[in-house]
């Protein structure tokens, strides 16, 4: 009796199967930030893969962009980025029976590039945030604008895509205080964010003038003046945040600084550890602290601060 041929995995994939499988990670990724880093290292990668000889996917191969990511001098965030991306790209090229097991799990134990010490975050002091609000002069309804994305980047610690989709629906009153109401954010969390005074003012201030009364509080506006469309991209934030802290001759600041900024601003006020994680929509208070850039301070600790009775002074 004739046997029948066994059925092997292939180990050198042609670029139907890497589409197939980048589709396949793409989808099954809730975040649209983190769908567009992943396909951007994927096709990084794609790029790189299909350049070079074709060699069988796997480990050798995976090590050999590393070598080619660290000779281009990118950073170690990045590197670990993309190689996360291809181990990724990998599990699923197996799963679609594209690739082997063995190769795949080959590929995971790649090490990605050591990183020494921690990046440091960028904040501004509460000078700096009244000199570049202060700086948006005029009434026009650009300045409008863009003062109110500002002031809720600060006083609220949205992430830009959160502002981006920011609807009317979202600002409500909560215990006879204005906040934002069950805002998505990463991860899919649901959170209530509070919003101070001066900041639903301003927010009031530019809604008024583009007499918007429902959707995305946040608008298109040409270049005569007019505002149009039914939203903003998280790249308009971007550039209204650098060009109007340059302004204020501050360089090199993002949006996710001025989150940073609104958590440290909190903290410095007196605002409670937990409270600023609940502002910020963070699952682990680590990452809180990270934001606020804790150091611990031995020159006025904190258990100074009690002492029981039979051992007062």
């Amino acid at each position: 009796m004739r046997k029948k041929p066994r059925k092997t995995r292939r180990t050198m994939l042609r670029l139907r199967d890497l589409d197939q499988s980048r589709a396949a990670v793409l989808n099954s990724l809730r975040s649209a930030a983190s769908r567009r880093a992943y396909e951007f290292a994927i096709n990084s990668f794609i790029a790189w893969y299909c350049s070079e000889p074709r060699l069988a996917l796997g480990r050798i191969v995976v090590t050999r962009f590393r070598i080619h990511m660290e000779e281009r001098g990118l950073s170690s965030s990045s590197i670990n980025q993309r190689l996360a991306a291809v181990r990724r790209l990998a599990y699923e090229a197996a799963d679609c029976g594209l690739l082997s097991p063995e190769l795949a799990a080959g590929i995971k134990r790649v090490k990605g590039a050591k990183q020494l010490g921690r990046r440091t975050g960028n904040w501004l002091t509460l000078e700096q945030c009244s000199t570049v609000l202060r700086g948006i002069t005029g009434t026009d309804i650009r300045a409008r604008r863009d003062k109110a994305m500002l002031a809720i980047l600060i006083g609220c610690g949205l992430r830009r895509g959160e502002l981006a989709g920011l609807t009317i629906e979202h600002i409500q009153t909560r215990q006879e205080h204005w906040a934002i109401v069950d805002l998505v954010g990463k991860g899919g969390h649901i959170r209530t964010v509070p919003m101070p005074k001066w900041v639903k003012d301003a927010v009031d201030f530019w809604t008024s003038a583009a007499r918007i009364t429902s959707g995305r509080v946040f608008r298109a506006i040409s270049r005569s003046g007019k505002v149009w469309g039914d939203g903003i991209s998280e790249n308009v934030v971007w550039h209204v945040v650098s060009k109007r802290c340059s302004t204020g001759e501050i360089e090199h600041v993002a949006p996710h600084d001025l989150r940073r900024t609104c958590a440290r601003l909190c903290h410095s006020s007196g605002g409670e550890l937990e409270q600023i994680q609940f502002l910020l929509g963070h699952s682990s208070v680590l990452t809180t602290e990270r934001y606020l850039g804790c150091k611990q301070n031995l020159g006025s600790p904190v258990n100074d601060r009690f002492a029981p009775t039979a051992f007062a002074a």
